[in-house]
């Protein structure tokens, strides 16, 4: 069995690589935390044997990480990931003026100030209870159940439960019902938090494709049926990275198929109203199924620093959830679910201001990669970013080219398993039209300089057609 760096590399994007492209490539697996503090990497001689590449070679990049103080070499200890703060901080100095294109998020909504003035009787209503709601409070669970009867998925309060964000609903959905080594089906690529938490409860991953237009509804089908997942984790709904929508027809297939393979479907709908200009509302996938199990959250339509999310699953699950809550959580902070109550009782004004948002940050950055040679940027009717096709396998030079100017815009790879996607980038489309123009100076900047570079001349690379 290889190693996860060589997993996480694809070795078919650095079979060749001089020492230093491939310590390029490590750092950049160190700089956007695939890699984390105190991983061991392999030794010079199973990495060279892995890659198939001289031990001098390896040594030589080793040796590079050492000395720009990446890695902590130990004579007999092996090599390891260090503390940021074990000798200097990683990478290039970023500092105050970085713009952090890793998280696709907006700031609040402008009704948070008064929907937070607002819920504040209602707090104060609470305090002669225990303040410890388990499950979450009644409001915000029939508001929530509400909108999924409105979608087309009828719901009622006592199957939802309400969590501190999506990623609490995500683990304490796989820790109730994961079971070590058993698969799980995921989208390639995904939400690269998603990947780590199916790797940390255990799971062997399996991959089905996506892309701008869509799914191939007969792949998921065949693994679903040949390989018969545990578990299948999907971002139906302004998939992210790559903004598609799943068809109504897609999803009843896919759902069916699931329930008669013993397949538990995660859908992940964190990102379900950030409608732009899709020009259709599909059905949610649990709409098609009893034993759908759904997570969302408010953290994409209200404001990140608002920690509320939601699972919605069947009555029987439910007690799971909560017999295992208990061991290590007994309830999501009362102000915050008084506050998301109140704004979820105008969802229509919270969705337009999105859309606005989100279609000038679109235009922002759609004008600008206008000037990027041979780049478009493809049709994003909704979601939080695009997915950019560069033509070439220059995605992790770029993201490292992007960190020297002040830009943190992690590679394709970040997004999938096993080094692949290294043609494609995310760029949000959630920031500030002046914020994202300065972001794509820089980015441009950087793809200036990386396609005038001998290593990686765009020019010199076979190319994909322009999205």
């Amino acid at each position: 069995m290889g190693s996860r760096l060589v997993e996480l590399l694809g070795a078919q994007h650095v079979a060749g690589s001089s020492a230093s492209r491939l310590s390029d490539q490590i750092r950049a697996l160190i700089l956007d935390g695939r890699l984390t503090v105190g991983e061991r990497l392999p030794s010079e001689r199973s990495l060279a044997l892995e890659l198939r590449r001289s031990r001098s070679t390896i040594t030589r990049a080793y040796d590079t990480l050492d000395v720009e103080r990446y890695v902590d070499r130990v004579h007999g200890g092996g090599t390891r990931v260090p503390l940021p703060g074990s000798h200097l901080s990683p990478g290039p100095a970023v500092g105050d003026e970085a713009i952090d294109m890793s998280i696709a998020s907006m700031d609040s909504t402008p009704g948070l100030y008064d929907a937070t003035v607002r819920s504040l009787p209602q707090l104060a209503a609470l305090r002669g209870s225990s303040g410890y709601l388990l499950q979450g409070l009644p409001e915000l669970r029939e508001a929530v159940a509400r909108r999924f009867t409105e979608r087309g998925a009828p719901t009622s309060s006592d199957e939802i439960v309400i969590t501190a964000g999506a990623m609490h609903a995500l683990n304490l959905v796989l820790t109730t019902i994961g079971r070590r080594g058993d698969r799980a089906l995921i989208e390639q690529p995904t939400f690269p938090h998603a990947i780590e938490a199916l790797r940390r409860h255990g799971y062997r991953m399996q991959a089905t494709p996506v892309e701008v237009d869509g799914w191939d509804a007969g792949h998921v089908t065949d693994i679903l049926l040949s390989a018969r997942p545990q578990a299948a984790y999907l971002i139906p709904d302004f998939h992210n990275p790559t903004g598609a929508t799943m068809t109504d027809a897609a999803r009843e297939v896919i759902a069916t198929t699931a329930r008669s393979a013993g397949t538990l479907l995660i859908v992940d709908e964190t990102t379900a109203e950030l409608d732009i200009d899709r020009g259709w509302s599909p059905k949610p996938i649990a709409a098609f199924s009893p034993d759908i199990i759904t997570i969302g959250s408010m953290s994409k339509l209200a404001w990140g620093g608002l920690r509320i999310g939601w699972i919605r699953a069947d009555r029987r699950l439910v007690a799971r959830l909560l017999a295992v809550r208990s061991s290590y959580d007994l309830g999501t902070a009362l102000l915050e679910q008084c506050i998301a109550a109140e704004l979820l009782t105008d969802l229509p004004s919270l969705k337009a201001h999105v859309r606005a948002r989100l279609s000038a940050g679109r235009a922002a950055v759609a004008d600008a990669l206008e000037g990027f040679d041979g780049i478009r940027m493809p049709r994003t009717p909704g979601g939080l970013s695009a997915w950019v096709d560069l033509g070439a396998p220059v995605s992790t030079a770029l993201s490292l080219a992007a960190r020297d100017r002040q830009l943190i815009l992690p590679p394709g790879p970040r997004f999938a398993t096993g080094g692949v996607l290294e043609r494609k980038v995310r760029i949000p489309i959630s920031f500030p039209p002046k914020q994202a123009a300065e972001a794509m100076e820089r980015l441009h900047l950087a793809w200036d300089h990386i396609s005038q570079s001998d290593a990686t001349a765009i020019g010199e690379l076979p190319r994909t057609a322009v999205v």
